[in-house]
């Protein structure tokens, strides 16, 4: 009985990485559609994450016992901000699965936040990481008729920006192994409602409220996929290895690609196919850094 459960929890924990890939390869989707309905790029992921806070307090009761200001907790806020509001606002305006192979360049980001922060040396994953992961975003970037490979637009910029952010939560994460898991997203959640009302409030945005209740409940919706996800996120990371875990995540980019191209008619072109692979390749081999 023992072993049959065993087997049962480890399915379930694959589905629910699986799931968590589905969702976050689609998740620009709604985002699109509350642009087009007239919904500003900072307002809605403001807005959603605020949901998503509030759906939270159901689901992490106990996320604040215990909860003390730290540094570490502030980090992991704006990291999370960054990375969110970077990704959503990339995916908005971008081609989907160019925003998500920069944004996969985390693995990159992630060697060299773990050697300041963590005091790890580069290993020979580690620098075989760095050296793929460069190659791969070279690819990607370089157009012809120019002399150096960097982003070409706002949205290459900001899923470089949500990639590095992602890095730097997840390193800041392992340093605060302390802080609980519950806790950590609610943060997550939090940073990215209030930066995101910093910006509104400065100008960087629109804070025109939606005008429509289908508007209002998608935005609900949406606030509830989150904290869905990252429920049954945590449940597959806790429960399957690392090395694993980030082969089953990358099929985001699949599901990325697949429903750019069904849903908005994106194709992606060889280079980013050949970049997209190199970055892929890299994301693997951290993993086995790591494991």
């Amino acid at each position: 009985m023992k072993g049959a459960t065993g087997v049962g929890e480890h399915r379930t924990a694959v589905i629910g990485l699986v799931t968590g890939a589905l969702i976050w390869g689609l998740i620009w989707y709604p985002y699109r559609i509350l642009r087009d309905a007239g919904i500003d790029g900072i307002l809605a992921p403001t807005i959603t994450y605020s949901l998503a806070f509030v759906i939270g307090l159901v689901f992490f009761r106990r996320w604040a016992v215990g909860l003390t200001f730290s540094w570490p907790l502030v980090g992991l806020a704006l990291a999370a901000a960054g990375c969110n509001l970077g990704y959503v606002l990339a995916a908005m305006n971008g081609i989907v699965v160019r925003v998500l192979l920069l944004f996969y360049l985390s693995p990159l980001w992630t060697v060299l936040f773990s050697r300041v922060l963590l005091g790890e040396r580069l290993n020979r994953f580690g620098a075989f990481v760095v050296l793929l992961s460069l190659c791969g975003a070279a690819t990607i970037l370089w157009e012809p008729g120019t002399n150096i490979p960097v982003p070409q637009t706002k949205a290459d910029w900001l899923g470089l920006v949500a990639g590095f952010s992602f890095a730097l939560f997840n390193v800041l994460s392992r340093y605060a192994r302390a802080i609980a898991i519950e806790t950590k997203s609610m943060v997550s959640f939090a940073g990215v409602a209030i930066v995101g009302t910093i910006m509104l409030f400065f100008g960087w945005g629109e804070a025109v409220l939606p005008a429509t209740g289908s508007a209002w409940s998608l935005l609900a919706v949406v606030g509830l996929v989150l904290v869905t996800v990252n429920l049954i996120v945590q449940y597959g990371l806790v429960r399957i290895p690392a090395n694993r875990a980030i082969v089953i995540m990358l099929s985001e980019v699949g599901f990325a690609a697949i429903g750019a191209w069904l849903l908005a008619g994106e194709a992606i072109g060889l280079r980013e196919w050949i970049g997209g692979a190199m970055i892929v390749t890299a994301s693997l081999f951290s993993a086995r850094m790591a494991s």
